[in-house]
This record gives C-alpha cells, structure tokens and sequence, in this order.
C-alpha cells in the first residue's frame, strides 16, 4: 500500500487539487469578478499585498537567516502559492468582503501561472541541488491543467447546470479532502512525516514565518484605510493559502520516488502541512473575533 503510494503521489496530488479548483469553479460566475472594478482600491491593495508583500517577507526570511535549504524552499513555495477556496469561505463567515476575496483569489490563481513559477526562481534557484534547474514551463502547465482548467469547467457547471452547481461543489471538497487524507496517511507510513527529522529550529521559524505574514495581513489594509469587511477579506487571502497547490508542486519537484531528492520534499511537505494547519487555527480565531465585532457594530 505504502510502495503503491509512493509511486502515484504526483498523481495524488494532481487529483486533490484538480477537484478542490473544480469544486472552486463551481461556486464562481462572471459578476463576482465585478469587484475588479466596483472596488479598485481594496482590489489592488489585495492583489499588491499578495503578489509584492508576501514574497518580501519570504525574500528577508531566506535573506537574513541561515536556514536548511529544504526550509528555504518551503518558505518560498508557501509565498509562492495564492489564496484558497477555504479563504473565500474564512472571508464569508468572519463577515468580511466575500466578493472581493473571491475576486483576488480568482485573479492571483490566473496569475500563478506566471507568479508561482517566477517567484520560486527568483527565491531559491540556488538551493536546489547541483544540475537542478527550475522547471518553469512545467510548473506553468501544471497550474494551467491542475488548477485553471478545472476552474473554468466548474464555472461552466455553475453557468449550465446551476441547480446541481451548490452539490457538485461540496462533493468535490470532500473529494479533494479525502484525498489529502490519504496523502497525509501514505506520508505517514512511508516515514515522510517526521517531525523529530524535521526539528523544533525548523518548527519554531516556520510559526515565526506565519504570524509575520498575519501581521502584514493585519497591517497593510489599515494602512490604506480600507473598511472593516474589506481588511477582513485580504486578512484571509494572506493568512489562507492554497497548500493544495503547494502539494502539487512539491510532489512534481521533489517525488519521492527519487532517492536524491525525497528528503528535500519531506521538508518540504511538512512544512505546508504545518503551514496548513496554524492558517486553519488562526482563520477559525480570526472568524470568531470578527464576528464578535460584527454583532457589536450591528
């Protein structure tokens, strides 16, 4: 089971991320993209703090620290990635802009295209091993088939069949969910995950590495005096990232069927699995404490 694991997790991978964007789509129509323009200046601080602030934060962290190239990497594919389905759904509960969340995660998800391959080159081309080169137009394509082609086909089910849209989504939510399970429990037998290997040094910068991209997701909206609703809305597009993306990418880059760079991805996918759970902690608190805020103003 865990050999049969091993061999398939690209496609593992590949499968949760293609039904997680499929699920995405079918929840999205043409309006919600209105946004882009209802709301240009929540929009563009949004969009500026995702794609410029973000891998800033990453750049002075792999920078100025001393880090184990593996951390590097995850640190830099953590920046890499855009925001996620579950943001969008933080965004809608914690009474915040869903239509503007959902319009900078439909636009930094066609935009990683371009900006998943770049920033990754740009953070930690000289980490990788020796006659490893950045696969930009493979990573490209990837996104192109894993993430944008379903997202367009679940809008065309959102569009044609919107009586079955609301169902097909959750069904394929739940799909994706039950196969990270999998891929969490196959990395658990074959020894992928371990904690011990991947130390408390590493733990303690990556907790350090999150609550500073919270603080700049706390920071910048205030700063340019964006309303409640909208600060919450690009809170959680900061603090929620789409590690399903994440997986994909790290299961193409490092497999773990090649001895030599199996242990990197280890690192690597521990890292967003770590990751992923402090930004579900943390969204479920900032969900509470916004709420609060909301019934009081009310």
């Amino acid at each position: 089971m865990i050999n049969f694991y091993l061999q398939y997790e690209y496609w593992f991978a590949a499968n949760q991320l293609f039904f997680a964007m499929l699920g995405m789509g079918a929840t999205l129509a043409p309006k919600d993209f209105h946004e882009v323009i209802a709301e240009p200046k929540a929009f563009s601080v949004g969009i500026g703090t995702q794609l410029l602030a973000v891998p800033l934060v990453a750049f002075f962290f792999i920078y100025f620290g001393s880090f184990a190239a593996s951390l590097t990497i995850g640190i830099a594919l953590i920046a890499a990635i855009p925001g996620g389905t579950i943001s969008n759904i933080f965004a809608h509960l914690a009474k915040g802009n869903t239509p503007l969340s959902i319009s900078i995660t439909a636009i930094t998800t066609i935009g990683c295209l371009l900006t998943t391959p770049f920033i990754l080159d740009v953070l930690v081309a000289e980490y990788l091993p020796q006659n490893f080169s950045m696969p930009v137009g493979k990573i490209a394509l990837e996104i192109g088939v894993y993430l944008l082609m379903p997202l367009v086909l679940g809008m065309g089910i959102f569009r044609y069949l919107p009586k079955h849209a609301e169902p097909f989504a959750r069904w394929c939510v739940r799909l994706s969910l039950l196969i990270i399970v999998f891929i969490v429990l196959g990395s658990l037998g074959a020894g992928r995950l371990n904690l011990a290997l991947f130390g408390s040094e590493n733990i303690l910068i990556l907790v350090c590495f999150f609550f500073v991209l919270a603080a700049v997701g706390h920071l910048i909206p205030r700063l340019f005096s964006l309303n409640q609703a909208d600060r919450v809305a690009i809170e959680m597009e900061v603090v929620v990232r789409n590690v399903n993306l994440g997986l994909l990418v790290n299961a193409s880059l490092f497999p773990a069927t090649s001895t030599e760079l199996a242990a990197t991805g280890n690192i690597v996918l521990l890292a967003l699995l770590l990751f992923g759970s402090m930004q579900l902690i943390l969204g479920v608190i900032l969900i509470t404490i916004n709420r609060r805020k909301a019934n009081r103003s009310a």
